[in-house]
């Protein structure tokens, strides 16, 4: 296991990362490290003002999610169709509510993959 210490460039804490696998932060455009839990404030506030976003879908025993790399940001789907694509095999559109209470509409392509592209749906 290796040790990871770095400063967020967000919420300014020296944070303490032990990991074999990752470092425990994340590296922005310009150079900066960000721990897991601003990334997910980073994302959440990139998804409200651009109103796209490519996610990680998953689905486990208690259901299905959209979130982020780390997994710091996860949303519960709250409805999931199955279906073909005539490329990638399978499809799958998901459609889940944002913590501003804003749908959208995620679709994720083939079997071997998790990227789900995002895009919320306009008001009514």
């Amino acid at each position: 296991m290796r040790e990871h210490r770095f400063v967020c460039v967000d919420c300014g804490q020296e944070k303490i990362h032990v990991d074999s696998l990752t470092t425990g932060y994340g590296i922005d455009r310009a150079g900066n490290k960000v721990c897991f839990a601003c990334c997910a404030k980073r994302d959440t506030a990139d998804m409200s003002a651009t109103g796209c976003a490519v996610l990680y879908l998953t689905e486990g025993p208690e259901g299905a999610h959209v979130g982020n790399w780390p997994g710091t940001l996860k949303i519960r789907v709250t409805h999931l169709r199955k279906g073909s694509h005539n490329i990638a095999g399978s499809r799958t559109d998901v459609w889940f509510t944002d913590c501003d209470g804003r749908q959208w509409h995620g679709v994720q392509l083939g079997e071997f993959s998790q990227i789900c592209r995002c895009k919320r749906l306009k008001a009514a």
